[in-house]
């Protein structure tokens, strides 16, 4: 008989329901205005579902995590797999990565937002750079991965570089980028809601700000379930396209979260 434990998301549901019942022990112990609680939170979830504005706020978020996303997929992958195969470009870009990455990116926010303003393009750029850096390192660590004799097999057949890259390193690295790719998409999240608190104009960091602003506590904490639950939507999804597209290897690495 199959036990209750082993059905497909029982174990972070009752998780999920653990934090919460905490939660609201812990607000109703405390009783302080800035921790309501967790029930009053839950009520306020279809609130901001129900509200064309809020959920415009919600959707406008979503798109420029899904440009900043993918715009840094598609610069970060080929540097990554040109950085594993030669050592030139490896050269070229090492230091650049070095000096970037330690470098929390919130706090290029205000040096990008006096460059192109506080509109999509500034916070599009932060979610880029944001993304674009594990996804470059774990492109680059696949790529380095692969078999040499693979390479000089090919080479000996008559593939040129261009054809050994796509067709030999690529499908090669695939598991390693994927795992740079789910970083990503956590990264990708949390710079997008960190972007939008600072420059404050629409999105859900904007609903989170303003509801702070307004002592709006219940919104507040509703703002970051809903926030949580994106989070946690993405990388389930994100996950069934690994299992289809590379579901052959295992994924050997945690996801590390570096600076955002």
């Amino acid at each position: 008989m199959k036990r209750i434990a082993d059905i497909p998301g029982f174990p972070p549901l009752m998780a999920c329901i653990g934090l919460l019942v905490f939660w609201d022990l812990v607000a109703r112990y405390l009783a302080i205005s800035g921790l309501p609680p967790a029930w009053d939170a839950l009520k306020e979830v279809p609130v901001i579902l129900a509200d064309p504005e809020q959920l415009l706020n919600i959707l406008s978020s979503i798109r420029r995590m899904v440009i900043g996303f993918f715009a840094a997929l598609v610069f970060a992958i080929p540097v990554g797999l040109l950085m594993g195969r030669s050592r030139a470009v490896a050269a070229f870009f090492n230091p650049l990565l070095m000096t970037i990455y330690p470098v929390p990116k919130a706090a290029l926010m205000p040096i990008i937002m006096l460059w192109l303003g506080v509109g999509d393009v500034s916070k599009i750029l932060v979610i880029f750079l944001g993304v674009s850096l594990p996804v470059i390192y774990h492109s680059y660590q696949g790529a380095r991965a692969v078999e040499q004799k693979m390479l000089w097999s090919a080479a000996a057949m008559g593939m040129g570089a261009p054809a050994r890259l796509l067709r030999i390193v690529l499908p090669a690295a695939l598991p390693e980028i994927m795992v740079g790719c789910r970083t990503g998409l956590v990264l990708a999240l949390i710079t997008m809601v960190t972007s939008e608190m600072i420059a404050r104009q629409s999105g859900v960091g904007n609903i989170l700000f303003n509801s702070l602003d307004l002592a709006q506590y219940g919104l507040v904490y509703a703002t970051i379930l809903i926030i949580g639950v994106m989070g946690f939507v993405l990388d389930v999804l994100f996950e069934k396209l690994r299992e289809a597209v590379a579901g052959w290897a295992q994924p050997v690495h945690q996801i590390a979260v570096g600076s955002a």
